[in-house]
């Protein structure tokens, strides 16, 4: 903790309300590079409880009864996602509702969507399906239907547990496979499709397998996996190693503290964040019993000064104090490659809450 992160926490607490008052009752998306505008959604998408989330931080931080009178009715606006067919309601609902505490109402929004989860579950192929409520087929597995989705559903019971176990270990096959399995290909898998003809899981073109945010978003469920005490989700070796192929195989305590959106694409766009992501897992990840936990926070605070120091706007000229630029939405479309992203500014704010001891980095 320094302060350099107080103030930048502070920044981003600004844009926060500096953004509420902008979009009102919708959702911000991502806002552009020049001036900080928001490009917005009535609904939320599966990026609404980033939005609900940075607003109970808020009101952690400024301990306001109307900032808190805020969150819980954005945390309200996200409800009609719990009976959308989409496995992102583990981003929507966790992240939503983890940071609000003890909010009765946001605690069983949290488990009405929980329940909904485990009912979609396929016990045939192991997983909560990616769904079809956002376009596209609806037998994926892709790693960001893993983060947040593990500790929603392993926070209604046993059974959910089993589910979230279940649903963890099968992206871990899917997407990493195992040492000397023979499966040809990258590494790395961030997306497979079920043939229902053949009954294989094949990979998918998109998003391609360089993608740096699908590492991230594994790892960090990897880290949510092993702090939780159920045997089903945690302590396994499957989990630790898969988080060492993940930190060694992304360069994650080596490489570039931002990494290139497409690692395939080196000099291309950059992605911060998933670099806020990663920070936040290795955040998680030293809270793990081992031998590496003062590396993985040392990391995690390298990678947040990074982006403190050379990503995040002062205030200077037209764009406002508090902006995580140089995100990268989608490269291979060339959507909002360099702008600010509401998931980007959730999880820097996060781990930066989380240094100031505003939040346990462990439950939320």
């Amino acid at each position: 903790m320094s302060a350099d992160t107080g103030r930048a926490l502070a920044a981003v607490m600004e844009r926060v309300a500096a953004t509420a008052a902008e979009v009102g009752a919708r959702f911000p998306l991502y806002a552009d590079p020049a001036d900080g505008r928001w490009t917005t959604t009535g609904r939320g998408s599966w990026t609404g409880g980033f939005w609900a989330g940075l607003l109970w931080l808020r009101a952690r931080y400024t301990g306001a009864g109307p900032d808190r009178r805020a969150a819980a009715a954005c945390t309200a606006r996200l409800a009609p996602w719990v009976a959308a067919d989409t496995a992102t309601r583990g981003l929507i609902f966790w992240y939503g509702t983890a940071a609000a505490g003890d909010d009765a109402e946001a605690a069983a929004l949290r488990a009405r969507a929980a329940g909904a989860c485990l009912s979609a579950c396929d016990p045939a192929l192991g997983i909560l399906p990616w769904g079809d409520a956002l376009g596209g087929p609806r037998l994926l597995a892709r790693v960001d239907a893993v983060p947040g989705t593990v500790p929603l559903l392993a926070g209604i019971g046993p059974d959910g547990a089993a589910a979230a176990a279940a649903h963890l270990h099968r992206h871990l096959d899917l997407c990493l496979g195992r040492p000397g399995d023979g499966a040809d290909g990258p590494w790395f898998r961030p997306a497979l499709g079920f043939e229902t003809a053949t009954g294989r899981w094949r990979p998918c073109e998109d998003p391609p397998p360089g993608w740096s945010r699908g590492r991230a978003w594994l790892l960090l469920a990897v880290a949510d996996a092993m702090l939780r005490p159920d045997p089903g989700t945690a302590g396994s070796a499957r989990l630790t190693e898969a988080a060492g192929l993940l930190l060694a195989r992304g360069e994650v305590l080596t490489g570039r503290p931002v990494p290139p959106a497409d690692t395939a694409r080196p000099d291309g766009p950059a992605d911060t964040s998933a670099a806020a992501i990663t920070a936040v897992a290795l955040l998680k990840l030293a809270r793990t019993p081992g031998p590496r936990a003062e590396q993985y926070a040392l990391r995690a605070e390298e990678i947040l000064d990074r982006l403190i120091r050379s990503h995040l706007t002062g205030g200077d000229g037209a764009r406002p104090p508090g902006m995580l630029l140089d995100g990268c939405y989608d490269a291979g479309k060339g959507l909002a490659v360099r702008h600010e992203l509401v998931w980007g500014d959730f999880f820097l704010a996060l781990a930066l809450s989380a240094l100031h001891g505003l939040v346990d980095i462990t439950r939320v």
